[in-house]
C-alpha cells in the first residue's frame, strides 16, 4: 500500500508540514535532528549573521559529505577491480602450468 503520513518536521525553529511515505518518516526525522545539531555547532563556533548563512553552510556540509562518499566509493571500486585483475592473472598463470 502507498499509505502516506502527514508529519511536521522542525528545522531551524520553523515547522514544515510534509506528506511522506511511511518508509521515509524515520529518515526525515533523523535528518531534521542532524540539521539542527549542525546548526547549533555552526552558531557556537562561527560568527553567523543569520539563519540563512547557517542553513547554507549545513547544505554545503551535507552535500560535500555525500560527494566525498561517492568519490571514496568510486576509488574503492577501482582498487577492488585492480586487485581482482591481479588475482585473475595469478589464477590464469597457475592454470596454464
Amino acid at each position: 500500500m502507498d499509505e502516506k503520513l502527514k508529519i511536521k518536521i522542525s528545522i531551524a525553529d520553523r515547522v514544515y508540514p510534509l506528506t511522506v511515505e511511511f518508509a521515509q518518516e524515520e529518515g526525515l526525522r533523523t535528518a531534521s535532528k542532524k540539521i539542527d545539531v549542525m546548526i547549533k555547532q555552526f552558531e557556537e563556533n562561527y560568527a553567523v549573521r543569520d539563519k540563512q548563512d547557517v542553513l547554507a553552510m549545513c547544505a554545503l556540509q551535507f552535500a560535500s559529505q555525500l560527494e566525498q562518499k561517492q568519490i571514496d566509493k568510486s576509488t574503492d571500486n577501482v582498487e577492488t577491480n585492480e586487485r581482482l585483475k591481479k588475482i585473475n592473472n595469478l589464477l590464469a598463470d597457475y592454470l596454464d602450468k
